[in-house]
């Protein structure tokens, strides 16, 4: 297996005269989750366009297996499950057809194919429901078929855009229990995600874009180190004394969002000590996190 399954190199897109990747560079090591987290509009959909062979940069240079993008693209493909953002299964098939039809494209047939998709239905925990139409899974088991179906051609790259999203908790832990498992088989995963918890359970490194470009790359615990506070005390409903008086204390970074006050700082006690004199406040104390790491990058604005 290559020392890096991917690489990007300046690599730019621009529609319309709107950049949409400005230039970026990532490398992407086998075996690993890598993740491309960023608001709306920050670029990662185009950017899995360019890995996937689909969507042409306009410069930079870009390699996946070794092989050039987009010229290659047929032949990447062959070699990588892609789990979209939207289900897109054939509402006309059973759960079992639709992962034997798939399976036909790749050129998988007779007992071979038995045997695939009866592991993958075991790995979905769709075994029960093989011969049942699509259409009347709920949407935790259409999300498992999805991700068994982009299986189907036994992938060296899975690329997963926001692969959870709309689940309820139970269907999203099995989930990830099953890229943990994709993962610690070898197998490398690509992933978009609008969930910070997700990002630091699946992600070994990850990327923050936001309007094109990167903006910073790491570990989920190095980002957090080296961007944001260790601790963090959220103040609900902060009156405007508390806020003056927090400020010129000095001694925590102060974010106000709505009626919340966010106090990020190297050392929490004395600031708890001040709080807890204070009768009727309601305040949370826990440690930094990906999420704030996120936001102090990108902003808080709404993205639409």
């Amino acid at each position: 297996m290559p020392a890096v399954l991917a690489q990007a190199r300046g690599l730019r897109k621009r529609y319309r005269g709107l950049t949409a990747v400005d230039g970026i560079d990532f490398h992407i090591e086998p075996g690993i989750c890598f993740g491309f987290l960023g608001p709306n509009g920050a670029g990662k959909t185009t950017t899995l366009r360019m890995l996937l062979g689909l969507t042409p940069p306009d410069a930079g240079r870009l390699e996946v297996f070794g092989l050039p993008l987009p010229r290659c693209g047929r032949d990447v493909r062959r070699h990588t499950g892609v789990v979209p953002q939207t289900d897109n299964l054939d509402p006309d098939f059973t759960v079992e057809e639709n992962l034997r039809i798939y399976g036909s494209y790749f050129g998988l047939k007779g007992s071979e194919l038995d045997e695939r998709i009866a592991r993958l239905l075991e790995f979905a925990a769709l075994a029960e429901r093989a011969r049942a139409r699509t259409e009347t899974l709920s949407g935790g088991m259409k999300r498992r078929l999805t991700l068994a179906r982009a299986l189907v051609n036994a992938p060296e790259l899975v690329v997963l855009d926001e692969p959870t999203t709309g689940l309820d908790p139970q269907a999203r832990h099995l989930v990830w229990a099953r890229l943990e498992q994709l993962r610690a088989e070898g197998t490398t995963l690509l992933l978009t995600t609008h969930y910070m918890e997700e990002a630091e359970r699946l992600c070994d490194r990850l990327v923050i874009m936001d309007h094109g470009r990167i903006l910073a790359e790491g570990s989920p615990r190095e980002l957090v180190r080296c961007h944001v506070e260790p601790e963090v005390v959220e103040i609900r409903n902060a009156e405007p004394t508390l806020v003056t008086g927090l400020s010129r204390a000095g001694d925590c970074r102060l974010e106000q969002v709505g009626s919340s006050l966010y106090c990020y700082t190297e050392r929490a006690a004395p600031l708890l000590e001040r709080l807890r004199d204070r009768k009727g406040l309601v305040f949370l104390h826990r440690p930094a996190g990906l999420e704030d790491v996120f936001l102090r990058l990108t902003g808080r604005e709404l993205r639409d």
